[in-house]
């Protein structure tokens, strides 16, 4: 292959990544610039406290990326981190056989709150926007049934260890010589969440994008009759993607209860989380129409979002200016991803 084949070949991968590399840059100049302002900038105990404010937000705009591939939206991914969070608060206690089979109910209640979706979606052939705003409704009357009022008791050992570094899960439940085996030294400082975080990309996410179902999902958002007269399932890739969507919503509930050892049923809050998932998707470079983008470009959208917030901390910036700065970064965001439209000869192609 020569070189301007080469240079061909790079240009179209970043032109087709175009979103992920703008989100990428957004936060690297943001982040740097919170940290040189911070008091404590670039140390172990910041990055900690922002990977545990990162966490939830990510979770849920990998859900909501889900259903923006394949051409939908899911207002219910805020709903079900609040239920599965509630959840958490009454049952993440006591042995650690018990407290495992705690975390293994919520993350498979995260995952049925998606499978109802997607059965609604598919057999009840409703748009996905309206059925997830009912479906919506439903897990935030089982989340105030479940918690009326604030509270809970999440085991205080697993919510102090999953919430800091890897030598505290060390210290804490004591391998690694208590975390002071000197080949473990190099990645004690390791945040946990962003472990997790990693982890959840290249183990779930990853596989599934590259996976016949994920393949369909994109095929269905891109041109859902193209997909249908390719013989591909329509009806799985779209229950597969609501599923996914709503495990990993119900991941990041479950993380915000071992974060705060407690779960709360906060509309507001649930409604919030919803909204900024869709800023973080935008962000991070996937299409609204379906069948382009990927759940590591929400994730820095979502870590857009969450340095906007840590700037405003710093500079002590009232609170209610923060959505005025979020909308610049969001129009900034998509108009950037929106120039292809003046490349565009054919206008036919922007409905393609």
């Amino acid at each position: 292959m020569n070189r301007s084949s080469l240079l061909g070949d790079l240009k179209i991968r970043l032109s087709q990544k175009s979103g992920l590399l703008t989100a990428v840059l957004i936060f690297a100049v943001f982040y740097v610039f919170y940290n040189l302002n911070h008091p404590r900038g670039f140390s172990a105990a910041v990055l900690i406290q922002n990977s545990n404010e990162v966490f939830a937000l990510a979770m849920v705009a990998m859900a909501q990326t889900a259903a923006v591939l394949i051409g939908g939206l899911d207002l219910s991914v805020g709903a079900i981190m609040t239920l599965v969070n509630c959840l958490a608060s009454l049952i993440i206690n006591g042995s650690p056989l018990q407290m495992l089979l705690g975390v293994i109910v919520c993350m498979a209640a995260g995952a049925g709150c998606g499978f109802i979706n997607g059965c609604v979606v598919v057999y009840g052939r409703i748009q996905p926007i309206i059925a997830t705003l009912a479906t919506g409704a439903v897990f935030m009357g089982l989340a105030l049934f479940l918690r009326p009022s604030p509270g809970g008791d999440v085991d205080g050992d697993l919510s102090w260890a999953s919430t800091n570094d890897l030598f505290e899960i060390a210290a804490t439940y004591g391998f690694a010589e208590g975390g002071d085996a000197a080949w473990f030294q190099p990645i004690a400082w390791i945040p946990v969440p962003l472990l997790l975080l990693f982890v959840v990309a290249i183990l779930i996410w990853i596989p599934y994008a590259r996976s016949v179902t994920g393949r369909a999902a994109y095929a269905v958002g891109s041109a859902e009759g193209a997909a249908y007269m390719s013989g591909l399932d329509i009806s799985r890739a779209k229950i597969a993607a609501f599923t996914l969507g709503g495990f990993f919503a119900g991941l990041g509930g479950l993380y915000l209860a071992l974060q705060t050892s407690s779960g709360n049923a906060d509309i507001p809050q649930a409604g919030a989380y919803t909204l900024n998932s869709i800023a973080a998707v935008v962000i991070g470079g996937t299409s609204l129409l379906g069948g382009v983008g990927s759940a590591i470009g929400s994730i820095f959208g979502a870590l857009v979002l969450r340095t906007i917030s840590f700037n405003f901390r710093i500079f002590e910036i009232d609170p209610l200016l923060q959505p005025l700065f979020e909308g610049v970064v969001l129009l900034a965001a998509v108009s950037l991803g929106a120039m292809r439209v003046l490349r565009i000869k054919n206008r036919l192609e922007l409905f393609r």
